[in-house]
């Protein structure tokens, strides 16, 4: 698939290297299967545009026109074929969110690590950053309690369509919901949820030793 695609790559990378400079590829550390970290690749989408200080600006900054349209049509994503070759992540999975998230689940949300993240889920076609993380947890859920082959052909089709209509990004270009930390932090002092019902409720060290 990389081949058959290596036009677009070079497109995609030259238009990058233009608009926004060096590096035209960056990565992330992101939570994949059992926790476990990996590098997520994808195509730079920000510039590096600074303060009188020297500090990064905040993203919505950073986010140029260009990196908008780069990640309404989902191209920033294309990178992350070298993960699913890799076998850092599949083709059809929950989003892989961020690592600072992971202290913050629930041992029933923690399940949705029992898969590869995927370029695209069952959240994605269903909503988007339009849900809230009650409803993309449940769709994560749904997908890793009942995946079969016939649901990953339904995503892909559904997926294609969305991507084509121009019906926002896979990564969260458009996201409308509070980071996922921040909404669990304010659960847990209002008392909505307790610390014992995390996975790493326990101790610090657990956690650290479970994705190190």
């Amino acid at each position: 698939m990389i081949l058959l695609l290596c036009w677009l790559y070079a497109i995609v990378a030259l238009l990058v290297r233009w608009k926004l400079g060096s590096p035209v590829i960056f990565h992330q550390d992101r939570p994949g299967r059992d926790g476990r970290i990996f590098p997520m690749y994808k195509f730079r989408s920000m510039s590096d545009a600074r303060d009188e200080n020297g500090n990064l600006l905040p993203d919505e900054d950073r986010l140029t026109s260009f990196g908008k349209k780069l990640r309404a049509s989902s191209l920033d994503e294309l990178p992350e074929l070298f993960n699913i070759l890799k076998g850092d992540m599949s083709l059809i999975g929950p989003r892989p969110l961020l690592i600072r998230y992971l202290p913050y689940y629930t041992k029933e949300e923690f399940r949705r690590h029992d898969v590869r993240p995927g370029l695209t889920g069952l959240a994605q076609v269903n909503g988007r950053n339009a849900l809230n993380w009650e409803d993309r947890f449940r769709y994560d859920l749904m997908y890793v309690d009942h995946l079969t082959f016939a649901m990953d052909l339904k995503i892909i089709f559904m997926t294609v369509g969305k991507v084509l209509k121009g019906s926002g990004s896979l990564s969260g270009a458009a996201q409308t919901v509070a980071d996922f930390d921040a909404y669990r932090e304010d659960q847990l002092h209002q008392g909505l949820i307790s610390k014992e019902n995390l996975q790493f409720s326990e101790t610090r060290s657990e956690y650290l030793s479970h994705i190190t």
